[in-house]
């Protein structure tokens, strides 16, 4: 069975995953929805399916979808695509407030539906073997990028950090018991700079550092264990590892895996096999409601500093 694919946001995100259903054997993409209706059209034309503005029209076109709408809309275009028994992988993160996260699992578990949330970074420290390890003794992460203008409905938080959170609950083990940040606001009211420390049960301590005010992009994670450390780069492609494990794969695999290679297109196959088998995806609504929880907790601990 061949699944009716749509993608609901027509922006630069939008076209990335309507190529990723182009090129999977298990979907169509035979729908492309936008508020507005020159990118929707755009698009649309670009893979030869329809395009529109008429939310539910869209929603009677097709059996899957991505949204990758402004965060702020996220819930409110999930809820409506759930309520119409639609599949739905919607990007980071699955919403802004944890109600409305409940009342996305609420309404998938009830009706039986697929929510996955489209943390792909997760992918790529599968493929390298890392949600394997023990937790860290310490993990320092910087996600630090140029000012673009993008995403400037949500802080910086929900922009960037949120894939390092999602990471973080992933390696940390255990539940949080200490958080502090720091924030700088520069283009409006949302956090442009955030930097946070968090201390985990399982011993793990972590700094965390997610910015757009950078003159230069950063984005890399270390990750300091009792046998060594860990250290990736991901805009140099490159590892360093003086533990006394190997990863399962790295930068100069001759053949690494599609998790590896194209998370984005291994995640929208991990959402279509989980449609066709009822299957848990790997990043579930409940993965997506944690980060959005750590995500939080960040941005409180940050107006109260």
């Amino acid at each position: 069975m061949v699944l009716r694919a749509g993608v609901a946001g027509a922006g630069v995100f939008g076209g990335y995953h309507a190529n990723k259903y182009v090129e999977a054997e298990a979907a169509e993409l035979t729908a492309i929805y936008d508020a507005i209706e020159h990118p929707a059209a755009a698009l649309a034309s670009k893979h030869g399916c329809d395009g529109t503005t008429d939310y539910d029209a869209f929603l009677n076109k097709i059996d899957v979808l991505t949204i990758t709408a402004p965060a702020t809309y996220h819930f409110e275009l999930a809820e409506k695509a759930l309520l119409a028994g639609k599949h739905v992988l919607v990007e980071k993160p699955i919403a802004l407030h944890l109600s409305d996260a409940d009342k996305l699992l609420s309404i998938a578990s009830e009706k039986d539906l697929i929510l996955q949330v489209g943390h792909q970074e997760r992918y790529v420290f599968e493929a390298f073997g890392l949600l394997d390890r023990p937790a860290p003794k310490e993990v320092h992460s910087r996600r630090l990028n140029k000012f673009s203008g993008r995403a400037m409905d949500v802080s910086v938080v929900f922009d960037l950090m949120i894939h390092d959170l999602d990471l973080l609950n992933q390696v940390a083990h255990g539940d949080v018991t200490a958080l502090t940040a720091t924030a700088t606001c520069r283009h409006g009211e949302k956090s442009d700079h955030t930097e946070t420390h968090i201390t985990f049960s399982s011993g793990t301590k972590a700094t965390l550092a997610a910015s757009r005010l950078e003159e230069e992009p950063v984005r890399d994670m270390r990750l300091v264990y009792d046998d060594g450390e860990i250290h990736i780069n991901f805009l140099k492609r490159e590892v360093s590892n003086t533990t006394g494990t190997a990863l399962t794969t790295d930068f100069e695999a001759d053949n690494p895996p599609l998790a590896f290679r194209d998370p984005l297109a291994f995640g929208t196959q991990s959402f279509l096999k989980a449609v066709e088998e009822n299957a848990r995806p790997t990043v579930d609504g409940v993965a997506g409601r944690a980060a959005l929880d750590l995500a939080l907790r960040v941005e409180a601990a940050s107006a109260n500093a």
